[in-house]
């Protein structure tokens, strides 16, 4: 587990790395201009130009959900048209801004699409062709350029021609064989396990239209916003721009932000200044990127606030329904989002003058502690919602709160500071959202406590660092020295900054050394005694009869604070399983669930959740979780439940042959089995004898002592003698009837599992149990159609002839004799490479051992 650590931060330094490269690049241009001269610029844009960015901006927000639509009809699905909209539109505003358009972009498409009836391969199939669309256009528009050298001639300064033409042709020839082989292809292909048909000749020529025509409109929305001097022909500065996009992308910086923008500083600099692509730069930023995603996040938080108002129009309804029904599950990671980049606002505007004609004008109101302190508390709160971020998307309810009164301080802070209205503005309109959507923010965990993933960790650096280079750049004139950090004054905003820095690079250090310092977690320990006791008071309340396996002690448990709920796993290899749902309460069981996550997590396990039901199916999908069919479990309604009845004559022929036979059922209450289990251990002993079979685990229980002396026996007599039993499971809640073993001695008459099963279910229907649990029957109730999942036509070619390894048909067939209800069973892990892995982890923990899966 330990060696996998390292590899979750291979991509994030990447990313931090080629950021670095990229501002390295970029350093000769920028020592030519100043931060003051480009804020100029930016404001000397003309409204004209603005609006027209504006329109381009519109206009690609029309082209970009094509790419679903198509996408959709490619899956050859349909869902409503304002709900595919809706979803577009959502998911490109946050997914162009935030980077990992599969993971921000996705989430969306996941939660929106299903909720219009999709299934989970329908939206992969779809996403996957919208993808697909958006690389063959960016790879076209890029191996164009180089191929026919429509590219500054700043270009050929860090590679050669020749080398540049090469790439180009092999883009260009990628993206050719993709429209051969979408336009011939008749055979489906597998891709991670989603069977993928090629799309024909008229969605191909769709697809390569609508990516054509987006880069185009973005694209624009830049041209438009450079200087009228530049002289650049459109086409040049296309190649460039989607040069400078495919490597922002590559890089999995968010937004490719600081990589596109060192590019295009550094291939525009022979035809415009620094200053004039820079302040272009910051002005596609704000109408490209930064309006779409705001409008974007307020859109959603109010349709989740309002999701119940009725006099609305149908689009509004539309979105309303989605917002309210998939509203808490996106929400977290969109206001995350939203106050990250409010505490970059705050360190930024630390790290850069002020306006000094506001300035002038709090000099005259207040004194000049009260601004030097209030910009100390601006810089420290924007290092502290950068922490906070991260916690917020962990759904921290203290995180909330600790954002609201930091946001708050924020917008005090940004007017005592400098007056700055727009920056207040900011972070009023990110509190006003995050105020009403307290409900999403519902897990109680202590912030110091949760693992901070590499994505984050990096993600903070960077912004800290960022706002240290904005600091450097605008004060490249000043001469640093000693005295400089004692300097207050008004004008004194480089010794601020330095102040600042240095306090925000103190608190994150410490931070960082508090978490370093905390005690590394271990693999956890077997129960003791008094958390055996714990456990005892939860499974007297269970619904679940699985509960009593966590009285055998060979499971590590995770329990509750309050004894409200428990779950219990093992650990093998990599995997960490937990058997069956989390048990008690249900809110306290989804803590729970999320606590087991981030502990595996935090070891670099994988959490498994091994034999789950249906009704906690959205919690593991919310732990971002696969789902994978095992089974089927067999429930015997017991109110229904009689020998009356010629469906029932296989049954009443063996109670009369057992009657026959003299064999008599007993059930021995919990606690007055203990003269009896010497008897007991001698019959199962000879029962593993005669079946050539050892102890398994973990799913299944054990011949323990201490385990069945607090449960009741079905005990079994053969003229008076004892020949078999079964420890009897009552659920705590009165409703489920269950057995764990049940074995007989190698003299048993013949059907005396199935007078035992009857006995019990006629005592637990007179006791007032609703239900009898049969147990599962693996591999059953799966689908063996062509354009089922490879793992259930797989699970059902074994079912079906797999009977030399074990009984699956057989195990059905005698289950089904008593009428149950089959109710599906699913393994709930991370998909991908590592299932294989997982699923041999957890048949090595149910066997016992490496042992155990090479013999019986």
């Amino acid at each position: 587990m330990e060696h996998a650590a390292w590899r979750r931060w291979v991509l994030p330094v990447l990313a931090l790395a080629v950021l670095l490269l990229a501002v390295f690049a970029v350093r000769e241009e920028l020592r030519t201009t100043s931060y003051r001269v480009v804020m100029d610029a930016v404001a000397s844009l003309s409204g004209g130009t603005q609006v027209a960015a504006l329109l381009a901006t519109a206009a690609c927000y029309v082209v970009l959900p094509c790419y679903d639509l198509l996408g959709l009809r490619y899956a050859e699905v349909t869902i409503p048209f304002r709900a595919s909209l809706t979803t577009s539109l959502f998911a490109y505003a946050f997914s162009q801004t935030l980077g990992f358009a599969a993971i921000t972009g996705g989430a969306f498409r996941l939660r929106f699409w299903t909720a219009n009836g999709l299934g989970t391969a329908d939206v992969a199939r779809a996403a996957t062709f919208s993808a697909v669309g958006f690389w063959v256009g960016l790879l076209g528009a890029c191996g164009l350029a180089l191929v026919f050298e429509t590219l500054p001639a700043a270009v050929l300064t860090y590679a050669p021609a020749t080398a540049l033409r090469v790439i180009g042709v092999l883009m260009l020839s990628t993206v050719a064989g993709y429209l051969v082989l979408a336009s011939t292809r008749r055979e489906p292909i597998q891709l991670a396990g989603v069977s993928l048909r090629m799309p024909g000749v008229r969605l191909t020529l769709a697809q390569v239209v609508v990516a054509t025509i987006d880069w185009t409109l973005a694209g624009a929305v830049l041209w438009i916003l450079l200087p009228p001097s530049t002289g650049l022909s459109f086409a040049a500065f296309l190649g460039a721009f989607a040069l400078a996009q495919g490597v922002g992308l590559a890089s999995h910086v968010p937004g490719g932000i600081g990589v596109f923008d060192s590019l295009m500083v550094v291939l525009l600099a022979p035809h415009s200044s620094a200053t004039g692509v820079l302040a272009s730069l910051v002005a596609y930023r704000a109408i490209y990127y930064l309006l779409p995603f705001l409008l974007a996040a307020l859109s959603l938080v109010f349709l989740f606030v309002r999701r119940r108002q009725e006099a609305l129009s149908q689009v509004t309804r539309t979105s309303l329904q989605l917002a309210g029904k998939w509203g808490p599950a996106v929400l977290p990671g969109v206001l995350s989002a939203a106050v990250f980049v409010s505490g970059l606002v705050l360190l930024v505007s630390g790290a850069v003058p002020a306006e000094q004609g506001r300035m002038a004008f709090l000099d005259q109101m207040l004194p000049l502690g009260v601004m030097e302190v209030s910009h100390l508390t601006g810089s420290l709160l924007g290092a502290g919602l950068l922490v906070l971020a991260w916690a917020l998307s962990r759904r921290i309810d203290v995180a909330w709160v600790l954002s609201v009164v930091a946001l708050g301080a924020g917008v005090v802070a940004s007017l005592l500071k400098g007056l700055d209205v727009e920056e207040a503005l900011i972070l009023g309109a990110v509190l006003a959202v995050l105020i009403p959507s307290r409900p999403a923010f519902h897990r109680r965990a202590a912030l110091l406590a949760e693992p901070l993933e590499p994505e984050w960790v990096v993600a903070i650096v960077a912004a800290i660092g960022a706002s240290v280079a904005f600091g450097l750049f605008a004060y490249g004139h000043v001469e640093y020295g000693s005295d400089l950090w004692w300097r207050f004054a008004r004008s004194g905003d480089a010794p601020r900054f330095l102040r600042a820095s240095v306090l925000v690079l103190g608190g994150v250090i410490v931070l960082a050394f508090a978490r370093l310092m905390r005690h590394a977690p271990v693999v956890p320990d077997r129960p003791d005694a008094a958390e055996l006791v714990r456990a005892r008071s939860i499974v007297a309340r269970a619904a679940d009869t699985r509960a009593y396996l966590s009285l055998l002690g060979d499971k590590a448990l995770l329990l509750d604070e309050a004894d409200r709920a428990m779950l219990m796993y093992g650990v093998e290899g990599r995997s960490w399983v937990a058997l069956g749902d989390p048990l008690g309460d249900v809110d306290a069981g989804a803590e729970l669930a999320w606590r087991f996550r981030e502990l595996a997590h935090h070891q670099g396990g994988w959490p498994v959740f091994y034999e789950v039901g249906t009704a906690r199916l959205p919690l593991y999908i919310d732990l971002g979780l696969s789902l994978l069919k095992l089974g089927e479990e067999a429930i015997v309604p017991l109110a229904s439940f009689s020998l009356d009845g010629g469906t029932r004559k296989g049954l009443r022929r063996a109670m009369k042959e057992a009657e026959k036979r003299e064999v008599s059922f007993e059930l021995i209450a919990a606690g007055q089995t203990e003269n009896l289990l010497p008897t007991l251990q001698h019959i199962s002993d000879a029962w593993l004898a005669e079946k050539h079979v050892r102890e398994k685990g973990f799913s299944l229980g054990r011949f323990d002592a201490e385990y069945l002396r607090h449960q009741p026996i079905g005990l079994i007599r053969h003229e008076g003698r004892p020949v078999g039993f079964a420890n009897v499971l009552r659920a705590g809640d009165g409703g489920e009837l269950s057995v764990d073993l049940m074995r007989f001695s190698p003299d048993a008459p013949g059907g005396v599992m199935d007078y035992l099963f009857i006995e019990l279910m006629l005592w637990g229907r007179t006791e007032g149990f609703s239900r009898f649990n049969l147990g599962m029957a693996p591999l059953s109730g799966l689908e063996p159609r062509a354009l089922a999942p490879l793992w259930n036509r797989a699970g059902s070619l074994v079912f079906r002839f797999g009977e030399h390894f074990y009984n699956f048909r057989g195990l059905r067939q005698y289950k089904d004799k008593f009428d149950p209800v089959w109710e599906p069973r699913y393994l709930a892990s991370p998909g991908g490479l590592a299932l294989p892995r997982i699923l041999s982890n957890v048949a090595t923990l149910i066997s016992g051992g490496l042992g155990g899966l090479v013999r019986k």
